[in-house]
């Protein structure tokens, strides 16, 4: 009783406070040190890392009883809820998809906090609910992740995750009766079930320690077999190494169950595969690769021919067959070469390959012959995303569109008449044709050409007052392409720039791209981002007050490591589910799978003397004024653990010395973002952008 009368006295003493004056928690420092390669780094807030302790949940509480009346007092706060409320109500619909004998689709009637998979008779016919998922949750916290349906059409095997966790259970639905099959399990991780025969692949781990669920090494990643009607425990251990027993481990099938691909990867960028030929009885797995460097990607076969997706020998990719008598790599043959620009993606569809390219972050597409021989350029609306759907054997192929300024619209493509329709669009309340978007290309520190999107309203003048939301992520081979993102709409609409930046560490350009921001050469990322920056202020787009940053998960990082490096620059700095110990990410979870793209502080005294030098919790100074930041996390966050963002949260409270507010927002029943209920994400982007526009001196 006595600490709750606290933490209420704390959260209306705050409502009341300027964010000059706000009394922050303050957190107990212990004198736990570490020693790497002979050098001694304190961890005073280690203790944090246990995000199961009462001491740490009473921090947590009081962190969010301030940050929640800073929030709650912001002016505008009601306004906007309302206002992204409004832009949010429209319909989204999917691609629709045939699987055995039925049409697919996914639809969201306008605020539902989970998409529904909803199903037909024949596309374009009466669509009746398939899944529901949010009638498996009374607060949408539950999110389908995976369906997979077996080969004769009668069973639908389906992943869901909860509260945001990247652990999966999965459940067995019959599609014509429509019951649930007593089947279930649990501890499923990266991976989805694959049907063969009367049962399924999947992987898991063994059950974690009680009380450390989100936070342990997941090690030794199992593949079991799964007969319908049989208990988990009875599941048949088909596949494990412990040898390597950080590796990932996951099966797939083609749709007649005749290969069989094993996927091994969590020792570099890419994957090994491996080849059996279900129609020879007792085969056994066939090497078809030996480096986890490069990316190889089954994506169809026909005979003894899989068409394989890579970039081994191209850093822009290019498609590939092997021949299953001879599947290793060295005797594949390349079907379309690497081109100019990067391609993204294959899709097989009525006989026919639409090749989905990269140019300049944009998509682009083309349709091509079997035997690798274009036929035309497919016309997109415009600059923009576009995916393509369909199957080998079927006529029907669509796409979906987005742009910054283009909600998701669906378009129907016939290969004959090389013709796109309009399928199916949303219907957005906001004034389309109030903004516009384009690109710009500036140089980063190095003299690397960068590109960057910026959208606005009409009739912007550059004469440096301008609010931006400046965004980037720079990693993992990871692209950002033009996106439509309805939360965006209240801030363009008060005259706010959206900057969306392709980093190195991407995508954008192949793997050269990709790699000229990993590792040691990690600063070009945050040199391009503070390069974007720069460039906004030199053309007078905006100034240094009237900046914002934001990024999440290595995108945290990103805005962490800037936000120390030059915390003069920005007025404003969210960084959401952040990488922000670089030291000791690999210990939790799943995060010594990044070290591909990081390295580790154990690899070598360089390396860790690198790492520290950019580690955004390792980088923070004493006396330092730092910009008003929002730090973002949440309780499920098995991802990125939230032991990052509490560790650089308090410590940046003690670092501070500015007049900004310096909080930390750590929701419940969340996780690393994905499957996040629409309610949750209204709540949480009314307080980001609440806080961005008020710290900017935007109004409402």
């Amino acid at each position: 009783m006595k600490r709750q009368a606290i933490l209420l006295l704390m959260a209306m003493t705050v409502t009341t406070m300027t964010a000059q004056s706000i009394s922050y928690p303050k957190a107990r420092k212990d004198a736990t040190v570490d020693e790497y390669f002979g050098t001694k780094v304190a961890d005073p807030y280690r203790w944090l890392e246990n995000d199961t302790s009462a001491e740490t949940a009473q921090w947590v509480e009081a962190e969010n009883a301030v940050t929640n009346a800073y929030l709650q007092k912001i002016p505008m706060r009601k306004k906007l809820l309302k206002r992204l409320k409004e832009v949010s109500d429209y319909g989204k619909v999917g691609t629709p998809f045939w699987r055995r004998g039925h049409w697919y689709q996914y639809r969201n009637d306008g605020l539902q906090n989970q998409s529904v998979l909803y199903t037909m008779d024949q596309l374009g016919g009466e669509q009746r609910v398939f899944l529901d998922p949010n009638k498996l949750s009374d607060d949408g916290t539950v999110a389908l992740k995976a369906v997979r349906f077996s080969k004769d059409g009668r069973y639908a095997a389906y992943a869901i995750s909860r509260s945001g966790s990247d652990w999966m259970e999965i459940y067995v639905k019959d599609i014509e009766t429509g019951r649930l099959l007593d089947d279930h399990i649990n501890w499923c991780k990266f991976s989805g079930p694959h049907w063969m025969k009367d049962g399924f692949f999947y992987s898991a781990y063994d059950a974690p320690e009680e009380g450390k669920e989100f936070s342990n090494v997941n090690e030794i990643q199992k593949i079991y077999y799964h007969k319908l009607g049989t208990s988990q425990k009875d599941d048949v251990l088909f596949f494990q190494n412990p040898v390597n027993p950080k590796r990932f481990y996951s099966v797939q099938l083609d749709d007649d169950e005749t290969m069989m691909f094993l996927y091994e990867s969590g020792a570099g960028a890419g994957n090994n595969l491996y080849v059996r030929d279900l129609r020879v009885e007792g085969s056994q797995f066939i090497q078809m690769t030996n480096d986890m460097d490069y990316q190889y990607i089954p994506l169809e076969n026909e005979g003894d021919k899989v068409f394989i997706y890579t970039n081994y020998g191209a850093p822009k990719n290019r498609l590939m067959v092997a021949d299953i008598r001879k599947p290793g790599v060295q005797d594949w043959q390349e079907l379309v070469p690497e081109g100019e620009d990067v391609l993204e993606d294959v899709n097989f569809i009525n006989g026919k390959m639409v090749l989905s390219y990269t140019k300049d972050a944009s998509s682009h597409a083309y349709l091509y012959t079997m035997d690798g021989r274009r036929l035309n350029e497919i016309q997109l609306p415009s600059v923009g995303s576009a995916g393509f759907t369909g199957l080998k054997e079927r006529p029907e192929c669509f796409y979906s569109f987005t742009s910054f300024t283009v909600p998701g619209a669906i378009y129907c493509y016939d290969m004959e008449q090389n013709k796109s329709t309009l399928y199916t669009a949303p219907k957005v309340n906001f004034r389309q044709g109030d903004f516009v978007s384009e690109q710009l290309f500036f140089e980063s520190k190095d003299g690397t050409r960068i590109p960057m999107f910026i959208t606005y309203k009409k009739g912007l003048k550059r004469n440096g007052k301008n609010p931006v939301y400046l965004y980037g992520y720079g990693g993992f081979n990871v692209s950002l392409p033009p996106s439509f993102s309805a939360m965006r709409i209240p801030f363009l609409e008060r005259g706010g720039i959206y900057a969306q930046v392709n980093l190195r560490g991407g995508s954008e350009y192949g793997e050269e791209w990709h790699l000229a921001g990993t590792k040691m050469q990690k600063q070009n990322v945050f040199d391009d981002f503070i390069g974007a920056a720069e460039y906004l202020i030199a053309q007078k787009y905006t100034s240094k007050e009237k900046l914002a940053i934001v990024g999440g998960s290595n995108g945290g990082l990103l805005v962490g490591a800037c936000m120390t490096q030059r915390p003069d620059l920005f007025r404003v700095a969210i960084p959401q589910v952040g990488v922000m110990d670089m030291l000791r990410y690999h210990k939790f979870t799943i995060g010594w799978n990044w070290a591909s793209d990081y390295g580790t502080s154990e690899d070598s005294p360089e390396m860790f003397n690198y790492l520290r030098g950019y580690s955004p919790l390792h980088n923070l100074k004493p006396g330092t004024a730092y910009p008003a930041t929002l730090v973002t996390t949440a309780d499920h966050d098995d991802r990125v653990v939230p032991a990052h963002s509490f560790k650089f949260a308090a410590t940046l409270q003690e670092c501070h010395a500015g007049n900004a507010p310096v909080l930390i927002r750590i929701d419940t029943k969340a996780g690393h973002g994905g499957g996040k209920p629409l309610s949750k994400v209204l709540e949480e982007q009314a307080d980001i952008y609440g806080f961005i526009m008020h710290n900017l001196g935007m109004k409402f």
